[in-house]
């Protein structure tokens, strides 16, 4: 029997630098959806954000439903809705819409929120963020698998509240929730039995916490009566690859500096190692992939070992390439990449090694049914439109070489 298929997808914040026409900007990140559903990626997460200049999508669901236009087979998912910025039943319902309308390709990954600055500008206290998301999630997971929901809270209320729409998906659209170091994300999706999006997956603190993360999680899972699905699960890290190393090195000048400026001096979130030369260091350390399709399969193998075993890896999307090495970035992945994780060669490796195998006698039988062909042609008429080498070629006998002259 097969393994499971490792599925593969990307983490669209987005980044883009702040010289660049943000109109044309959102349109690439449209045309990213679109390759990325061609070369048969299985999802893409689309961020919220509302402050800092550089992730410039506000509502994941609006361009959730344009790509949605755009693609046929790709599943779309919020990544994520920041629930304290929302009531729960006006997004609940959003994302209930957008299942429909999509015919079930939608996702729904949910958080606190990542910019404190967006927290600030709507005065929601950010040591109140992570306990508001646990409360809104709560209703919204029950909203979305369509009950019926009273709740009273310091900052919102329902009151026998129900989506009037049945969820297309049932028992509801798959939920996952964000989760970096800290054990929030992974007690939340334990405790209401949801998938686990482990942000950062490649750093440092990421890596060393994925184990524990997820023992977090089935331990609040069994708490709550569920059951954690490693099929559920999702890595999320960086990567640029090209044919050689050097290549790839030369392709992230483009935009690689732009985004560790953000991350260091703009974004209150450590991704960036600290140190003079911060793409050696995330190299070196595997907070990064910049190098070749089997550098990837190697860091991939890592995070597969060190975790036990997960069901996606999303690529962060960081346009640190111009658009034609992102583009071909992603397409080795899918060529090079895939076929490893997913045992898409598996098949052809077993026939070609059979036919390799059985070479010998597969050309004794065929040169014998070709040979006997041509025995009744000439028997009926004749060897004179038969030429000696073809007659030697298919029997297999040495060709007589022609007599000298004289």
């Amino acid at each position: 029997m097969l393994p499971q298929r490792l599925r593969f997808g990307a983490f669209i914040a987005p980044f883009h630098p702040i010289d660049e026409n943000p109109t044309l900007a959102i349109q690439r990140d449209l045309e990213l959806v679109e390759w990325l559903d061609q070369l048969g990626f299985d999802e893409a997460w689309i961020g919220e954000h509302h402050s800092a200049a550089y992730e410039l999508i506000a509502s994941p669901e609006v361009f959730i439903a344009a790509a949605a236009e755009r693609t046929r087979h790709i599943r779309l998912g919020t990544g994520v809705s920041s629930l304290p910025y929302h009531h729960p039943l006006m997004l609940a319902d959003r994302i209930n819409q957008l299942d429909h309308m999509t015919r079930g390709r939608v996702m729904f990954g949910a958080g606190p929120g990542a910019l404190v600055s967006d927290a600030f500008m709507m005065g929601i206290p950010v040591a109140k963020q992570r306990d508001r998301m646990d409360e809104a999630l709560g209703c919204i997971v029950r909203l979305l698998r369509g009950e019926e929901v009273t709740h009273k809270s310091e900052w919102f209320e329902l009151d026998k509240a129900r989506l009037q729409m049945t969820p297309y998906s049932r028992p509801s659209v798959e939920i996952a929730v964000a989760s970096q170091v800290s054990p929030t994300g992974a007690r939340a999706a334990g405790q209401h039995g949801l998938g686990l999006l482990s942000l950062g997956a490649t750093s440092t603190g990421g890596f060393n916490a994925l184990a524990s993360n997820w023992a977090i999680a089935t331990e609040q899972a069994g708490e709550h009566g569920h059951v954690m699905d490693r099929n559920a699960w999702r890595l999320v890290g960086p990567m640029h690859i090209a044919e050689t190393r050097e290549q790839a090195m030369e392709d992230i000048r483009f935009g690689l500096d732009k985004w560790i400026y953000y991350f260091r001096e703009i974004a209150n979130l450590p991704i960036v190692p600290e140190g003079d030369d911060p793409v050696k260091a995330m190299v070196e350390t595997g907070m990064a992939v910049i190098g070749t399709p089997q550098d990837a399969i190697v860091r991939l193998q890592q995070l597969v070992d060190q975790s036990g075993g997960f069901g996606a890896f999303l690529l962060m999307a960081h346009n640190w390439a111009n658009w034609g090495a992102t583009r071909h970035s992603y397409e080795l992945m899918a060529r090079y990449v895939f076929p490893h994780f997913q045992n898409l060669n598996d098949n052809r490796h077993a026939s070609m090694s059979w036919v390799k195998d059985n070479k010998e006698e597969f050309t004794t039988q065929v040169r014998g049914a070709v040979g006997a062909r041509i025995v009744q042609h000439m028997m009926e008429k004749g060897s004179q439109n038969i030429r000696p080498e073809i007659v030697a070629l298919i029997t297999g006998a040495a060709e007589t070489p022609p007599k000298a002259d004289g």
